[in-house]
């Protein structure tokens, strides 16, 4: 196997030094002529040199390189969030590294370790255990994915799972339903319950009674969903609408309702939270929640390029607003 060209053949076939190889491929050409630049490109394509960005890092304390750090790669939430930041750092140079924990507080923190050994340039996390505390003391710039509370001395950006579970429940208020159950995500790590407690608000801020088994708790997963519906459908009297916690809970749901031989909508309505492409593929189309997937990767990636750079101070908090997605898995409730 013929050897990878190095930085030296390039500058002895450029006829150059090899600290202006070095400053043509890494720092901008600054201070090389425009001639001697065109004889060292020149070289490059000859020889088909590449840019060993890692071996540059050790040089310049920089990599071009962050990482994303997710909980479950298999959740089609998160692809369009990775979209997002892809193209955002596309267009400044940096490469992303993926990183799946599979819901394992173990894997974050050795995550947390190989960016830091590795010299990642940043990270952009959604958490499942490592604390606010860990990610300080990595010394590396972060941005926190999801609108937790516990990351005070972060930028965090994500959508407004609170509120968009209250919008959800209002619209099936306003179908005329009052017996909503709840199909909520077992939290993993780190609680989260910001759409159980929104369930909550909303019952009591309506009057409405929420028996404890109306609320079912299930994992993130299409499994979960076919659990949750299951249940639901042996009560008596049975909730007239469900929502889920997610979309794929929530496609999970609708699979196992045609298996027991419950229409959705006509003897149940039922509703998920995200807009995942598949929610506007199942028989019927699922009514949902849009969260703002791209745009959550791509405020985020803006937030740790400036970080990186030093540009910014206070940490920063940024909601961004989901919109209500009317299907035809709801419908109002007759009589």
């Amino acid at each position: 196997m013929k050897p990878r060209p190095t930085i030296i053949d390039v500058a002895h076939h450029a006829g150059v030094s090899k600290s202006t190889v070095s400053r043509v491929v890494s720092d901008g050409s600054q201070g090389v002529s425009p001639e001697t630049q065109q004889k060292v490109q020149a070289a490059i394509q000859t020889l088909g040199y590449e840019y060993n960005a890692l071996a540059g890092g050790m040089r310049s304390n920089r990599t071009n390189l962050i990482m994303l750090a997710i909980p479950d790669i298999k959740n089609p939430f998160w692809p369009e969030v990775a979209r997002g930041i892809q193209d955002v750092m596309d267009q400044e140079g940096y490469g992303v590294i993926f990183a799946n924990s599979d819901w394992s507080g173990k894997r974050e923190v050795d995550f947390l370790r190989l960016a830091r050994r590795n010299g990642l340039d940043g990270i952009l996390v959604n958490p499942i255990q490592v604390s606010n505390a860990e990610l300080v003391n990595s010394g590396i710039p972060c941005v926190v994915l999801g609108l937790s509370p516990d990351y005070p001395d972060f930028d965090i950006v994500g959508s407004d799972s609170h509120g968009a579970t209250l919008s959800a429940l209002e619209y099936l208020f306003q179908l005329g339903h009052r017996r909503i159950a709840l199909l909520h995500g077992r939290p993993q790590g780190r609680p989260r319950q910001a759409r159980l407690e929104a369930c909550k608000e909303f019952f009591q801020m309506h009057q409405l009674a929420i028996p404890p088994e109306w609320i079912i708790e299930v994992p993130y997963a299409h499994a979960g969903g076919e659990l949750g519906m299951r249940k639901l459908a042996q009560l008596q009297p049975r909730p007239t609408a469900i929502l889920a916690s997610n979309d794929v809970i929530a496609i999970g749901a609708l699979h196992a309702a045609v298996t027991l031989g419950l229409k959705i909508p006509n003897d149940l309505s039922l509703m998920g939270i995200d807009d995942i492409d598949a929610a506007s593929l199942t028989i019927p189309q699922l009514s949902t929640i849009c969260k703002p997937k791209y745009r959550i990767g791509e405020q985020a990636a803006r937030l740790l390029l400036e970080r990186i750079r030093g540009t910014s101070s206070s940490p920063r908090r940024i909601a961004i607003p989901s919109q209500l997605v009317k299907r035809s898995s709801t419908m109002e409730l007759s009589g």
